[in-house]
């Protein structure tokens, strides 16, 4: 099929347009017509060949113009997760108010376009847009990573109208999207988010003034909480417990200070962090992040968000100076490629804390990535 592929990209134009089998078909046809007109020196086979011409000349005209003036416009949801699945909407506009568009098909740039997987590998069909009108369509997007995307490639293709030739634009999006590190749980992020809620619950029970459960007593607990409602219903000592005033606070620590042989290791550590982050602050719990450069404490200097936010632009800073163990909670989540330098320094030492270095969250290789590119642009 290699010939094929060079005759198609004989016709003029081929970086815009690919001739169609129909095409080629046509365009065999006027070579056989102009032969026989010239050989024959017959009036009506240069009138046929006129014509056929004429359509040909029209067909790319009308072509062109059907793709001219339109405009695209994709709206995004507010938060975006890399590698999940997002609903989108494509806006696309005919600014010509005069004659319609036919035959639109609106699809993803190849990725050897821009050296990256595109984020829409989906198609759109639209048979007609009227002039002067927007149309809007839902489409699934994805990111494959997270960061700062600021380039979506788009292409409309059209073949009307005779579908001689497919006539292409490329369109190019370009506007800011902050894509969060992925939240999809893996199995050492589930265990450690489960067994930081274990903590937490044990820590809540304690002295306050809100009931948290009745449950058996214990031995050499105080009377004084003894329920003996419950005690008589239950024949066995039932005792009411408590739930404290304050929640206890997660500390996560993100140690920047990483080698490039280590990226694999932190860009692990940067989804962990926002796993655990986003998983306890969706059950109501508080959580603080903090690395050499960020120290943001939800809710109450800002939403789960702005640490998302962080984590999806964040990167590692080879020989950044950890500072000191963090004094305001004892349970303290530390995700560094130097597990012995942070522990002499102190941290992870309170009940429940924990060091995580390297090969404890099952971290996969990388793969190599290009920078993540993408806004209305009227053609």
């Amino acid at each position: 099929m290699h010939w094929w592929q060079n005759l198609r990209t004989l016709w003029p134009g081929a970086l815009r347009q690919q001739v169609t089998r129909t095409g080629l078909a046509y365009s065999g046809a006027i070579v056989i017509v102009t032969l026989a007109a010239v050989l024959s020196a017959n009036n009506l086979l240069f009138l046929i060949l006129a014509a056929m011409l004429s359509i040909l000349a029209i067909s790319g005209f009308v072509s062109k113009l059907t793709l001219a003036g339109l405009e695209i416009d994709l709206l995004l949801p507010p938060h975006i997760s890399a590698r999940r699945t997002v609903r989108a909407t494509v806006r696309l506009k005919n600014l010509k108010r005069w004659m319609p568009s036919f035959s639109i098909r609106f699809t993803g740039a190849p990725p050897s376009r821009n050296g990256y997987p595109s984020s829409y590998d989906g198609a759109l069909y639209f048979t007609v847009i009227p002039g002067g009108v927007a149309v809007e369509e839902p489409i699934d997007l994805s990111f494959p990573t997270r960061g700062r995307h600021s380039e979506r490639t788009f292409q409309l293709t059209t073949g009307f109208p005779f579908g001689f030739a497919e006539r292409r634009e490329t369109v190019t999006l370009r506007h800011d999207v902050i894509v969060y590190p992925c939240l999809d749980p893996r199995p050492s992020f589930q265990s450690l988010a489960d067994s930081i809620a274990g903590e937490i619950e044990a820590w809540r029970r304690g002295p306050g003034h809100d009931f948290y459960r009745i449950r058996p007593y214990e031995a050499l607990e105080s009377a004084r909480h003894v329920d003996w409602k419950a005690t008589a219903h239950t024949r066995s000592l039932q005792v009411r417990e408590f739930a404290r005033d304050e929640d206890q606070m997660i500390v996560i620590f993100l140690d920047l200070d990483a080698t490039a042989d280590q990226r694999a290791w932190f860009e692990t550590a940067v989804e962990c962090a926002a796993f655990v982050a986003f998983h306890l602050s969706e059950t109501g719990h508080r959580v603080r992040l903090r690395t050499q450069d960020f120290d943001l404490a939800s809710p109450a200097e800002g939403d789960i968000y702005a640490i998302l936010g962080y984590l999806a632009l964040v990167s590692c800073r080879k020989g950044a100076r950890p500072p000191g163990p963090d004094q305001s909670s004892p349970l303290q989540i530390v995700l560094t490629a130097n597990p012995e330098r942070m522990s002499a320094l102190g941290w992870g030492r309170g009940q429940g804390s924990r060091i995580l270095g390297p090969g404890t969250l099952g971290e996969e290789p990388l793969e190599e990535e290009a920078s993540p590119s993408e806004q209305p642009l009227a053609l």
